[in-house]
């Protein structure tokens, strides 16, 4: 007889699927994450994000430039209906002002694994504090309301502001397919990022220390680096 020991598995898991991410509004200091609404949302954030001069924050994504309004709009009323993607606005609180968009996808609820992504940051959110709220709102909701074990990240494997990104977020690099995608009749070689349920606390803590009031002077610089209040953190 075979020994169980010549076959070893995975450790036992619970198998309780979590709830599919809802619609809901996360609230932070910087920037509110609302579900995007194309009459309340899309003009400001299409009048931020065109022009040549905006090309270089479509390069890596699915979609777009958009030539015009109605073009933009024909693709994002439809994108607003999607359950998976599942796409949120990202609002300036000070503003009010819509300031980019980020989906949660590949929503696989028997995994209790979700990915964050088709991030759009306009230059009116590049290199805020609210851009790296953002992207702490969302993982807090994943893993802490949700009950998500996998929290993913992946993009062009060309796309080095990305990769930097996601390392700075807590993210740990897993490997890059190869040829993986064919996007805009290009190859598209995908790095894959994740984090774990077990490495949330840490990663967690290192966005709090780093978002304290604290961290930043009076003309708004921040004291430590993001992945050294982490580190700091751990």
């Amino acid at each position: 007889m075979t020994s169980p020991e010549a076959y070893p598995v995975g450790a036992p898991v619970d198998p309780t699927p979590a709830p599919r991410p809802q619609r809901v509004s996360l609230e932070g200091r910087h920037v509110r994450i609302v579900p995007f609404d194309l009459a309340a949302h899309g003009r400001e954030i299409f009048e931020a994000s065109s022009g040549a001069e905006n090309d270089g924050l479509w390069a890596y994504l699915g979609q777009g430039p958009f030539a015009d309004f109605a073009t933009f709009s024909a693709y994002y009323a439809e994108a607003a209906k999607k359950e998976d993607p599942l796409l949120f606005t990202i609002l300036d609180r000070k503003t009010g002002r819509a300031v980019g968009h980020a989906t949660y996808l590949r929503i696989a609820p028997q995994d209790r694994a979700v990915e964050v992504g088709n991030i759009l940051y306009t230059p009116l959110m590049q290199r805020t504090v609210g851009a790296t709220e953002a992207m702490y709102l969302m993982a807090r909701h994943a893993f802490e309301d949700l009950g998500y074990r996998r929290y993913e990240w992946k993009c062009n494997d060309l796309n080095a502001p990305s990769r930097r990104a996601a390392r700075r977020y807590g993210f740990r690099y897993e490997g890059t397919f190869r040829q993986h995608m064919i996007v805009k009749g290009r190859n598209r070689d995908t790095a894959w990022f994740a984090m774990l349920d077990s490495e949330w606390p840490r990663v967690k803590a290192g966005f709090e220390a780093w978002l304290d009031p604290a961290n930043f002077d009076a003309e708004g610089r921040q004291k430590t680096s993001l992945d050294c209040a982490a580190e700091s953190a751990s």
